[in-house]
C-alpha cells in the first residue's frame, strides 16, 4: 500500500500577467498603483501585491496577442486587490488618471464592496472589501 506524503508548505504566491506594451503596464503598476518593484528580470517585473502577505504580481512581455478580453473565458484573469478602503482606492486611482467605468458598488450576492477597471494590457483588475465575517482581514 502506498503512502501519500504530507503536503509541503507554500510560502509565497505569484500571479503572472502578460502585456504586449510592457513599458505602459510597468508604469501603471509602479506609478498609478504604487506597487513596490521587488525584482526586474528584464522582460518581466515582479511587484509586491500585498506587503507582508507574500503575494506578488509579475508583469511580463507577451509572446503573442491575447485570445480574448473576456476574463471569464478559459484562461481569463481577474486580479483582485483586497483592501479595507475601497472608496479611498477609487479616489486615488481616479486622481492618478486611471479610467474606471463605474464607481464602487456593493454586491449583495457576494457581500463585497468593489469596483473593476483595466490595466494597460486590458486585464480586469478589481479593488474589493469583503463585508462578511468568514473572510480573513487584510494586513494593512
Amino acid at each position: 500500500m502506498s503512502s501519500i506524503p504530507p503536503r509541503p508548505a507554500l510560502g509565497q504566491q505569484v500571479t503572472f500577467l502578460y502585456a504586449e506594451d510592457t513599458e505602459a503596464s510597468w508604469h501603471f503598476y509602479e506609478e498609478v498603483m504604487g506597487l513596490a518593484l521587488v525584482q526586474d528580470q528584464g522582460t518581466c517585473r515582479i511587484y509586491e501585491a500585498a506587503p507582508g502577505a507574500r503575494a506578488f504580481l509579475g508583469v511580463c512581455r507577451a509572446r503573442a496577442a491575447r485570445a480574448s478580453d473576456n476574463p471569464r473565458v478559459v484562461g481569463g484573469v481577474v486580479f483582485t486587490f483586497v483592501a479595507d478602503d475601497v472608496d479611498g482606492w477609487y479616489a486615488h486611482l481616479l486622481a492618478k488618471g486611471a479610467a474606471i467605468p463605474h464607481p464602487p458598488a456593493y454586491s449583495e450576492h457576494y457581500r463585497v464592496h468593489h469596483f473593476f477597471f483595466h490595466d494597460p494590457a486590458g486585464y480586469t483588475l478589481e479593488i474589493q472589501r469583503f463585508d462578511r465575517p468568514d473572510w480573513i482581514k487584510p494586513a494593512g
